[in-house]
Formats: structure tokens, sequence, C-alpha cells
């Protein structure tokens, strides 16, 4: 078993009773499966091995929890990074140095350098003078800095807002219309060895066209690039496959993925280097919750849990779904809405839907909550911060404790000159 399945009439977690969980645990809690994990890690290195030679790395970003970052580590996994904290996280999980591409279009100088003296294996460069400024840096410590040029292809990923990145008007990459010139002046650059291209234009896509029409652009310059005289080894493509959250969700499969990347690049004679992040974690973990009250409301009840936006923000920023069940079923649904307790309208996970039916102490589940969601938890309301256990088979282990306010406020020391 891989997945969250009911077993006896109740919901496991591989062989693992989630109730089980939730009473030495306590609620709310992140649970995710280890062979959920593997067997998507697996699946999308057999789905992209279509292509020819790849590198993989998970984006870090999606799930930072160290014990999952070893787990992906030793199926062969690098990391994608975007600030020196998760650089730290990935070399502490166990992933390899040459392994980490550095991404992110805010990189700090001492971000620059740490990488550099970590002897990490690739930066994505956002703009020219980081280009400049890189170059610099390792000249000045001996090294020579492996980089591309992220472009941006101006498609619309056909995907929220807030997760587009390669529309002319997002923040990400250089205009693809400008990289030739930009890479004419760095690739020349002491301590610069600019060897490709990297792309990303959004996140839970599920449609393989806006993906082939962005690759069909890079492959352009990449011909364009090798026409200046430049040498191409590398093109980084990214993440951004869509996974199921709710019924009507039919994203593309990693095989149909990987025989299109392999139908489009097969001229190109580079390393293809991916970076799956939600693709690999969302459905391989839950978010498990008490139900605290049933309080009557004017159109349908109100379901209200004891996790909340803080401990899942997906919901409240981008209107996302998670669909939603009970660890013990009756059999019996009605509709409802569900919340948290956080003193904010928008701290709302689902409104005017069927779920099975509960009551007080009963245990709700909210899916595909593996991605985007301890990562991005907070402490808002002076809530505890929320712990993440890892499950194995009959077997689990808390890979992050429950942080309680207490714990939080030790480190917030008042001034002497208060004290009066």
């Amino acid at each position: 078993m891989t997945d969250f399945a009911l077993i006896d009439g109740e919901l496991h977690a591989e062989a693992t009773p989630l109730a089980r969980i939730a009473a030495e645990v306590g609620t709310p809690v992140y649970v995710y499966s280890a062979e959920a994990f593997r067997k998507r890690a697996r699946d999308f290195r057999k789905g992209v091995e279509q292509a020819g030679r790849v590198h993989l790395a998970f984006a870090i970003k999606a799930n930072p929890n160290l014990a999952v970052i070893r787990l992906l580590a030793n199926e062969g996994y690098g990391a994608d990074v975007v600030s020196g904290g998760e650089m730290a996280r990935a070399l502490a999980g166990g992933m390899k140095a040459e392994d980490i591409v550095f991404s992110g279009v805010g990189k700090t100088r001492a971000e620059l350098a740490a990488g550099l003296d970590a002897g990490i294996g690739q930066f994505n460069l956002e703009l020219e003078e980081e280009g400049v400024v890189l170059a610099e840096i390792a000249r000045s410590k001996g090294l020579v800095a492996p980089a591309t040029l992220r472009v941006n292809p101006d498609v619309d990923a056909g995907t929220h807002e807030k997760i587009s990145t390669g529309k002319a008007e997002n923040k990400f990459g250089l205009p693809i219309d400008q990289a030739p010139d930009i890479f004419d002046r760095l690739a020349p650059l002491e301590g610069l060895n600019l060897r490709g291209v990297a792309i990303h234009i959004g996140s839970q896509l599920q449609s393989l066209e806006p993906l082939e029409k962005a690759f069909v652009r890079i492959g352009k310059l990449v011909a364009e690039l090798r026409g200046r005289g430049h040498t191409i080894t590398h093109v980084d493509l990214g993440g951004g496959l869509g996974v199921r959250y709710k019924e009507g969700d039919v994203p593309p499969t990693m095989d149909d993925y990987g025989a299109m990347v392999a139908r489009v690049t097969k001229d190109w004679d580079v390393e293809l280097m991916f970076e799956p992040g939600r693709v690999l974690s969302a459905n391989a973990g839950v978010m498990l919750t008490e139900v605290l009250w049933v309080k009557p409301g004017v159109t349908n009840p109100w379901v209200v849990v004891d996790s909340a936006m803080n401990d899942l923000a997906r919901v409240a920023l981008y209107d996302a779904h998670h669909d939603i069940s009970a660890v013990k079923p009756s059999g019996e649904t009605f509709v409802a809405n569900v919340c948290g307790p956080v003193c904010e309208s928008s701290d709302v996970f689902a409104k005017n839907r069927e779920i099975d039916t509960v009551k007080a102490g009963d245990l709700l589940v909210l899916h595909s909550a593996g991605a985007y969601g301890a990562t991005m938890a907070s402490t808002y309301n002076s809530r505890a911060l929320v712990p993440e256990v890892l499950v194995s088979g009959d077997r689990f282990a808390v890979v992050a404790p429950r942080i309680s306010a207490e714990s939080i406020m030790d480190q917030e020391p008042i001034p002497d000159w208060l004290a009066d």
C-alpha cells in the first residue's frame, strides 16, 4: 500500500491507523507516507529517462522536512533550492552538493558565496548583474561557478495567477528575446561557466500544451546560442506538473510528460535537468485534525476543527481545494462548512461541501497536503507550530515535533529597559 486507504472501515497511512497517530502525537499533525514518496520519485524518474541524460532535483520548497529530503536523497535525487537555508537543509538531509541547483530571483551575495564554498552544481541566474557578481565572487575564491541563464518564454501556464511564473509580467527569468545578447556578455567572464539555460513556467499544470510550447521556444534559443559559438551542455526544464486535488483534476501522467520531453528535445544533445516538487509530495501526505465543534449555521453547519489556516495556508492563499474525509466514516454524509479556530474570515477549508457526517471528537483528514503544507505553516494567533510524522508500514516517527507557544516565547527576550 502506498497511499491512504480504509482498512476495516478506518483510514490508514500505509499499515498504520491514523487514529493511533492522533492518540500518540495529537492533532493537528501532518502525516506522510514514505512508500508514496518512493513510488512517485521512481515513477517520475522512469518517465523522464525516456529523454536520455537527466538530473533530478527535488524542489525543497514543496516539503523541506529533513526526513523527506533524506528519503529522496536515497532515491538519487538532488535539490532545487531558493535560499541559503534550503541549501543548508539539502546538505543536512544528505543530498550531494554537486546535485544542488540554486534558483531564485533574489539571491544575496552571501548566499552566492555560500553556494560556491559548498561546491554546489549549478546557479540559475535571474539577471545579468547577478552573473557579473557571481563571476567576481568566484574569481576572488579561485573558483569557476557553473551556471545557466533562466529565461522567461512568455508562456501562460494556465494555472492560478499566484503560481504562474513564465509570463512576461512575472518577476522570474529574463525575457527570452534578450537572452542571446546577455549570454554573449556573460559567457566570456572569468570565473563563470555559463553552460546552458533554465526555465520554469508555473506550478500545478493540468496540461502538457503550455510546457511543450515553452520547451519548443527553449530549443530554438539553444540553437541560436550555439549558432553564436556558445557551448550548451545543460538545459533546466524546471517543474510544474500538476496533481489531483479534487474530482475532475486529470493531470498529465509522468510517462506522458517524459514522452513529450523526449520528442521535443531529441536533437538538443544536452543533460536535461528537472525540478519536481508538488508532483512527488502533494499526494504523499495528509493533515490529520480533530473536530472541536459542529456549530449550527444559517444555511449549513460549521464543522470547527483544531487545524487552521496557519497550519495549512493553501486554501486561504490560492482558494485551493483539499478533499476532506472522516478517519472512521459512518457511511452518512451532510453538507457543511469546515473551518479552523483562527480569528480570520479566510480560515475556512471548505464551504457548502458534502462530507462525511461527523461530531465533536471525530477525526478528519485533509488530503493532498504533502506539498506546500507544513513548509508554509506559521504560529499566527500564537498557535503551536504543527508537527510532522513519517510512516513506513506499521511504524511511524515524529520527524518534526510540535513547537509550543511557550517555546517560541522563550526566543523573544524583553529588553531590560522595558522592565520598569
